[in-house]
């Protein structure tokens, strides 16, 4: 069975890239740089994509213990429409001492939807190592890993910051990420960036800042096409161009305090307009504050 698995997998991932290759949008690399991310040319990403990219782009590589996060300045995110002085504490924190807390998770799935996205988790994604969301509450029963690190320049500087999460159990990765800042052109204003390598290529998802009036904190993937905030699939066509699908799924991360002061994140998946995945986080501080 596992065998079948594996052969339909990468038939799935096959189908996936013509798809892109076909359907995308090409555009060159240098028209793009608020959208382009690191690209992996092998099958698999998991823990080691980020000893194999440091290595080709001469970048050091440091695991961040405490205080470091997944955002150096969070005020990078200040706009006319979200003033970051006005959130929580806490929440800012989170965002820029990331390395400072652990993580519980729970998922539900929900609708028609979700059957394909299982079949497609548990064929391409557990090959791949990458976007292996948690099938089901179980999976992550024992918690889920939180690894900030940082690749940094010959002088010093951090090029990138990158989160990496794991199923405790299995030491499966779930994702590994790059995290940034940018400005899509649509929309024009500071947004967190997220990029997740995969086999020739990498997804983008755009997520612009919304502050609530209790001062917690939501990033949102609502947008309409190329650049908005939203969920982008890239194909690397060589190294001066990329094909790009902007894909119907939308994403709202809200992370807040609850009434007991522990902080948690409410992330929710929809695509095509349905609802098709939640997970909540309880975020842990691992020292005292």
């Amino acid at each position: 069975m596992n065998w079948f698995k594996n052969v339909f997998g990468i038939f799935l991932e096959w189908s996936i890239q013509r798809w892109i290759l076909w359907t995308g949008k090409k555009i060159k690399v240098k028209d793009a740089p608020w959208l382009v991310g690191p690209v992996n040319f092998e099958t698999k990403i998991g823990s080691e994509f980020y000893k194999k990219y440091a290595a080709r782009e001469n970048l050091s590589i440091h695991e961040c213990t405490e205080d470091k996060g997944l955002l150096d300045d969070f005020n990078a995110l200040h706009s006319e429409s979200f003033d970051t002085n006005k959130v929580d504490p806490d929440v800012l924190e989170f965002y820029e001492k990331t390395a400072n807390f652990s993580l519980d998770v729970w998922s539900q799935w929900y609708g028609v939807m979700s059957i394909g996205a299982k079949i497609l988790i548990s064929t391409v994604s557990k090959q791949i190592e990458q976007l292996n969301l948690p099938l089901s509450s179980l999976d992550t029963s024992q918690g889920m890993t939180s690894q900030v690190i940082q690749l940094r320049r010959e002088n010093g500087e951090v090029a990138y910051t990158c989160w990496l999460r794991k199923v405790k159990a299995t030491d499966q990765v779930v994702y590994a990420g790059f995290y940034t800042t940018c400005t899509p052109p649509r929309y024009g204003k500071p947004c967190v960036k997220v990029f997740f390598p995969l086999p020739r290529g990498y997804v983008t998802v755009i997520l612009r800042p919304q502050l609530e009036a209790d001062g917690s904190f939501k990033l949102i993937s609502y947008g309409k096409k190329i650049g908005d905030p939203g969920y982008y699939r890239i194909h690397q066509v060589d190294e001066e161009t990329i094909k790009i699908k902007y894909v119907p799924i939308k994403e709202v991360i809200h992370v807040y305090n609850d009434e007991e002061k522990v902080l948690r994140t409410d992330h929710e998946f929809r695509f095509l307009g349905m609802k098709l995945l939640k997970l909540h986080y309880k975020i842990n501080r691992k020292y005292p504050k």
